[in-house]
């Protein structure tokens, strides 16, 4: 695919998420032709950019960083894990290339701070920014109707306290503001940036503990992000963001006084409505045969995403409500070594159903830490299809505000 394929390509998929709507995708089964245990059936939300990676540290281990050690980049994981973190004040700068293999100036940056108030508060702030480079809107016979710049960020500001010596929260607040059209008017729609609160309520707890005779730390950790209401490009068109829950554990085993190892996993279940599956009745008009109503209120989705999804067909033409639900949890696994608290190796699986949008990869990342500052590095292997971050290093800076006042 070269580069003027692409970009007609990604302009028609700008215009069509903003103007047809996302529910477009929903399945109308009229045959009952679906495949056995094979409906595929994906939840797509509006600024994708809120579940995307965006530091190397978790990049390494397969996404997962829920319940992992904290560190510059907890706020996108867990905030609460701020509260544990030993250093007083730190930053950290992320850059992550996307779609490297086609284009060079769609890029995703993520910059991160945090400060201890005292021993038990932390606050923190970051920003995550998606620049989509430069597309050409043209009209279907191909006119060129304007150039843009499309750009989607959020900003985030977030409150952790520890509570006891092993457990914390933290509230967080996020504004979000995604452009993808610059105001372009279709068909007599006038589109504009879509712009949205959000917020996020999160727990941590970590205990040491002795493991067949090794010190080591047990943490447990849950993040219920996103929590806010639609965000709508057009008047006509709302469309729910990514609220989400992640849970995950982990353990790091100090070997001995140069190796520590670590292992961690995470389970991710958006809290959006499932598309259903529509029919047509006699008058024509497209009602939903399984699953729910996808227009229901932000609080509403909240709960009936537990139980929602159409249902896998079975073989004696039942459902199962039951296997869908399941079927929409994300997996992650990874694992840190450390030598020396200086130099560490990662790695990671990250797993996707196939009717769920069939992301499954592998990852690999490495980690030198210095007196000041330190440097992650990650690297994605997809084993089922292609991904946006395919063959693409990601960079992430971290800088111990601490340490360099101690050195001047």
């Amino acid at each position: 695919m070269n580069y003027r394929t692409y970009r007609k390509l990604f302009s028609a998929f700008i215009l069509n998420f903003v103007f047809i709507g996302i529910y477009a995708q929903s399945n109308i089964n009229n045959s009952g032709s679906n495949v056995i245990g094979q409906d595929e059936n994906t939840i797509t939300t509006a600024v994708p950019l809120l579940m995307i990676s965006p530091d190397s540290r978790a990049s390494g281990m397969g996404d997962a960083g829920v319940a992992t050690t904290p560190d510059a980049n907890s706020m996108h994981w867990n905030p609460a894990k701020y509260a544990f973190i030993d250093k007083e004040m730190g930053v950290s700068i992320s850059y992550t290339p996307w779609l490297s293999k086609l284009v060079n100036d769609i890029n995703l940056a993520y910059l991160t701070w945090y400060m201890k108030v005292d021993d038990r508060q932390v606050f923190a702030a970051s920003m995550l920014y998606f620049s989509l480079g430069n597309i050409t809107f043209t009209d279907y016979g191909g006119n060129v109707i304007k150039n843009f710049d499309p750009k989607e960020f959020s900003f985030d500001l977030a409150y952790s306290r520890l509570f006891s010596d092993v457990i914390s929260a933290s509230l967080a607040g996020r504004f979000i503001y995604s452009n993808l059209t610059g105001d372009l008017e279709v068909g007599g729609t006038q589109s504009h940036p879509g712009i949205v609160g959000s917020a996020d309520v999160s727990v941590y707890y970590q205990k040491d503990i002795i493991l067949t005779g090794y010190d080591s730390k047990m943490a447990f950790g849950m993040n219920i992000s996103n929590l806010g209401g639609k965000i709508g490009y057009t008047e006509e068109n709302k469309v729910f963001i990514p609220m989400n829950l992640r849970l995950g554990g982990a353990l790091t085993m100090e070997i001995d006084e140069y190796n520590s190892i670590a292992f961690t996993a995470d389970l991710n279940k958006l809290l959006v409505p499932t598309p259903p599956e529509y029919t047509i009745d006699d008058e024509g008009n497209k009602v939903i045969e399984y699953g729910k109503s996808p227009d229901i209120s932000v609080a509403g989705s909240i709960f009936q995403s537990f139980y929602d999804a159409p249902g896998v067909l079975q073989s004696d033409s039942s459902r199962s409500v039951f296997q869908e639900e399941m079927r929409e949890i994300t997996y992650s696994i990874g694992a840190e070594y450390w030598y020396a608290k200086q130099f560490a190796i990662r790695a990671g699986y990250f797993h996707e159903h196939a009717t769920k949008g069939n992301r499954k990869f592998f990852t690999f990342g490495i980690g030198l830490k210095m007196n000041v500052f330190g440097l992650d590095v990650s690297y994605l292997i997809p084993t089922i299809q292609h991904h946006p971050l395919e063959n693409t290093l990601r960079f992430t800076l971290l800088f111990d505000i601490e340490a360099f006042n101690t050195q001047n």
